[in-house]
């Protein structure tokens, strides 16, 4: 934050959930939180325990943890719902942390999907009546395209062929290089579409045509064997 700027009384609460519209949601709640100089923490929700997670969410984890630190994030907070609503730990991390404006994402394509019937958005409101709510407007990670031409997004893996090209493939085995989401598009018999994955620190989104994938990819991160998965 910059120092020459008298810190306000303002404080940012950005929620996120798995997927690749997390990056956005906290470089918009960083960018309000720089502008305001206030606190600005980072709050993902889970159905079960982090040891519990698998491999894919573990991902997301590291990565959201790395952008905190990137975007200096005053905390990153991991809470299990233990069956309570979503809402309920939303306000209730937003109350302990004291924060005036929360930053959601909307989408009817993942598993906040409650936000576009408005029923977290109206039990936010009530457990946080003067709370601003910022509700973001995001796709799935897909770079020029329209979120209507895709399917919903399902787990899926790359694994690297003889001759050196990416294979889509919806089963796990040792040999899969990558791991993350695929869209498929509407109206395609075959698997053509897009892939979005963490490679690193970065998200990443590339091509699929007839199982294949049709660009240049990075090289994989290093596994490491002692790593839940």
């Amino acid at each position: 934050m910059d120092q020459n700027q008298a810190q306000t009384d303002e404080c940012i609460l950005t929620c996120v959930y798995y997927g690749p519209n997390g990056e956005k949601l906290i470089k918009r709640g960083a960018k309000i939180a720089k502008k305001l100089n206030c606190p600005f923490y980072i709050l993902t929700v889970n159905e079960e325990d982090v040891d519990d997670l698998d491999h894919d969410k573990n991902h997301y984890l590291e990565f959201w943890e790395s952008l905190a630190g990137e975007y200096n994030a005053t905390e990153f907070i991991i809470k299990t719902n233990n069956k309570l609503p979503i809402s309920r730990v939303i306000a209730q991390v937003a109350k302990e942390k004291q924060a005036t404006q929360v930053i959601l994402g909307q989408t009817a394509r993942n598993r906040w999907q409650e936000l576009t019937k408005g029923s977290l958005i109206n039990a936010l409101l009530k457990e946080l009546p003067f709370v601003d709510l910022h509700i973001i407007a995001v796709t799935r990670g897909l770079k020029n395209y329209k979120e209507e031409h895709f399917e919903t997004g399902v787990h899926a893996y790359l694994v690297r062929t003889d001759d050196d090209k990416y294979r889509l493939t919806f089963n796990h085995t040792h040999s899969c290089s990558y791991s993350g989401i695929f869209y498929k598009e509407i109206g395609t018999d075959f698997n053509n579409g897009v892939f979005t994955f963490i490679n690193g620190n970065k998200m990443c989104d590339v091509h699929v045509t007839d199982d294949y994938v049709q660009e240049h990819m990075p090289p994989p991160p290093q596994k490491s064997e002692t790593s839940k998965s």
